[in-house]
């Protein structure tokens, strides 16, 4: 797969799964909405309830900013359209962004009414690769 058609199917995706690590390795993976602009993902800290808006991820970024995003499509009874893309790249957290909230709210009919208000993550694909049936 070459990687405008990864990117491409990145982008019909409707969640991703983030993996970052801590300043020591450790690994973590969420799952997460998000938007692409260009080579750019957006994912911001939204309205629902969460202990706190210091999130791991966020952490780790701070810390480690490599990460990777994965996003894929499977279907059960029809092995012939599976496919998977991964997005390598640098990571930052953002105090806001207006772009990014816009973008999530175009993307996601859930933020209409309850716009995220917490820090974005901004990452910046460095690597777009993946593998279809």
């Amino acid at each position: 797969m070459s990687p405008d058609e990864a990117r491409e199917r990145f982008a019909t995706a409707r969640v991703a799964r983030l993996a970052t690590a801590d300043a020591a390795g450790k690994p973590h993976v969420v799952p997460l909405v998000f938007a692409l602009d260009d080579d750019t993902i957006y994912s911001a800290v939204d309205p629902k309830p969460k202990r706190t808006q210091d999130l791991k991820r966020l952490r780790n970024v701070a810390a480690n900013p490599q990460v990777a995003l994965l996003a894929d499509h499977y279907v059960d009874d029809d092995w012939d359209v599976l496919w998977w893309v991964r997005a390598d790249g640098v990571g930052r957290v953002l105090e806001a962004s207006e772009r990014a909230v816009e973008l999530l709210r175009r993307r996601y009919a859930q933020y209409a009414d309850a716009a995220p208000d917490g820090p974005v993550l901004a990452i910046e694909v460095r690597r777009w690769s993946g593998w279809h049936a």
